[in-house]
């Protein structure tokens, strides 16, 4: 049996770029070619003036396009991420009583912040093991849905639709599906997410698709005398994207990145393009794991695979971890499974900026590593 120190790949197997990680994900050259470009007359100047307001006003308008959002929808953006997302949701999206899907590490975490926010009755929790997901189910003392598009830890997706019978908000994490994955915008009130993932950008920005009901709960739930700490307060979102900028200081860069993707998505054909690359690399990664005799899909269930994130399985006798080490040290790199998952695998991003051509070589240069390994 050789030594994982011994394996090396042949070059003419590798991918031309061994970018596969999960957020923050691969960068196009282009879109840092367009920021050097701009580098001077953008970079280093106030996010109040009209240098830094135009690309948000880009980002905004380029996401209405890129979504198809229907008339009175609203882009709204803000500092923090998701995780700060959740956060404000508790005080400006739930009104009383929300429920969650739960089916991963992430799609639990906004359960959490509603759980400990005592203002707001326990949230209905609906759970289903790793690898699956549950579904919603209408309820009269729901306000707020909260779905999860893309499950970042487990690479499980579902299709985004109203609870049949609902009358409350439909509120999705689309993290790691926005971009990525196809959506009906006629489906949710707010669909919300980090540039990091099929956007190809930084994290610690959130950019929220906003219906003319969640913008009205918004509004509603700031006039009330719920306290809000400003930096979560919705209703100051609201008025500064109208304005095109954030309550407080943004990275400038990553915004520019993000209008960059967001345009080449849209120069391309919009999300038929954008979602149709990240189709055609889940198609090769999966047949790949379908007809090998050492790896499988981890979702049984083929609707539920997930076209940006892949989870693959690999039999006992194989050592994903010691792949992924083998791949590392050959430049492909952020192929390691969700840390807490716990499992024998592989996770393998397949966002918008991945060539398909990358995945199908990456699956060729595992196939080699488990050959070496084996002899």
């Amino acid at each position: 049996m050789s030594s994982a120190n011994d394996i090396v790949i042949p070059a003419h197997l590798l991918p031309r770029d061994g970018r596969f990680g999960a957020g923050p994900s691969k960068v196009r050259q282009a879109q840092l070619d367009a920021l050097m470009a701009d580098g001077l007359t953008y970079m280093g100047t106030s996010h109040r003036q009209d240098t830094v307001k135009n690309k948000v006003g880009e980002v905004r308008d380029g996401l209405r396009a890129l979504f198809n959002l229907p008339d009175g929808y609203e882009v709204l953006l803000g500092n923090g991420g998701t995780t700060c997302f959740w956060d404000a949701a508790t005080f400006h999206l739930v009104a009383q009583q929300s429920q969650h899907l739960s089916f991963g590490e992430f799609s639990s975490k906004f359960a959490s912040s509603v759980a400990d926010a005592p203002f707001l009755n326990d949230p209905q929790i609906i759970k289903s093991d790793v690898g699956t997901h549950p579904r919603a189910v209408a309820d009269d003392s729901v306000d707020l849905y909260a779905l999860t598009h893309n499950e970042t830890s487990t690479g499980v997706m579902m299709e985004i639709r109203r609870p049949d019978g609902a009358s409350g908000l439909v509120a999705v994490d689309a993290t790691s599906g926005a971009g990525g994955l196809r959506v009906d915008p006629t489906q949710f009130d707010c669909y919300y997410f980090a540039p990091q993932k099929s956007f190809a950008s930084d994290g610690g920005l959130w950019l929220a698709l906003c219906s003319p009901a969640a913008v009205e709960r918004i509004e509603t739930l700031a006039a009330s005398d719920r306290w809000t700490p400003a930096f979560f307060d919705l209703k100051i979102a609201l008025d500064n994207s109208r304005l095109n900028q954030t309550y407080n200081t943004p990275s400038l860069a990553t915004i520019h990145m993000l209008a960059s993707q967001i345009n080449w998505f849209n120069e391309n054909g919009g999300l038929d393009f954008s979602a149709g690359r990240s189709e055609r690399s889940a198609e090769i990664l999966y047949s790949w794991a379908d007809a090998s005799d050492f790896a499988s899909p981890f979702v049984q269930n083929v609707e539920e695979r997930s076209k940006v994130i892949g989870t693959i399985d690999f039999i006992d006798g194989v050592d994903a971890a010691a792949i992924a080490k083998i791949l590392r040290r050959h430049g492909v790199v952020d192929t390691e499974p969700y840390r807490k998952l716990g499992r024998n695998q592989l996770r393998i991003a397949m966002f918008p900026s991945i060539d398909p051509e990358d995945i199908a070589s990456l699956c060729a240069s595992i196939n080699y590593v488990v050959g070496a390994l084996a002899n």
